[in-house]
């Protein structure tokens, strides 16, 4: 009989210190889920990253093969134009910050009676 309380001993330990190694050691299940997220997170990463690169291939080749895009980059990031071309710059004539645009006269509300001049007072005075 003490053979197998010394057997049941030596079993429970030994579970014990694998459940132990499961759950808090090197390789437990909290890493496994971390690393598993990690992966995810990494993968959407490069997922993004390939997309990028293969937009940047296309525009290369693009480049390489057609004038095309040298001459839309050339317009739009250089402001370049072609021999007998006319450039219209639009100027935007929006106040600084801070500044202030006078106020429009205002006309003559309907219920005040519009100013009269003495010329047109004599004027008047004639008819």
């Amino acid at each position: 009989m003490a053979k197998w309380r010394w057997l049941l001993l030596v079993l429970v330990g030994l579970l014990a210190f694998l459940q132990y190694h499961l759950w808090f050691g090197r390789g437990s299940s909290g890493e496994v889920i971390a690393m598993k997220a990690q992966v995810a997170s990494q993968t959407r990463e490069n997922e993004g990253l390939r997309e990028r690169n293969a937009a940047l291939a296309a525009e290369v080749e693009d480049l390489k093969s057609g004038e095309a895009a040298v001459e839309e980059r050339a317009r739009s990031e250089l402001g370049m134009i072609k021999p007998g071309e006319k450039f219209y710059r639009v100027v935007d004539t929006a106040p600084a910050q801070g500044d202030t645009l006078p106020a429009p006269p205002s006309a003559p509300a309907a219920s005040e009676p519009a100013p009269i001049s003495e010329e047109d007072a004599v004027q008047a005075e004639g008819n």
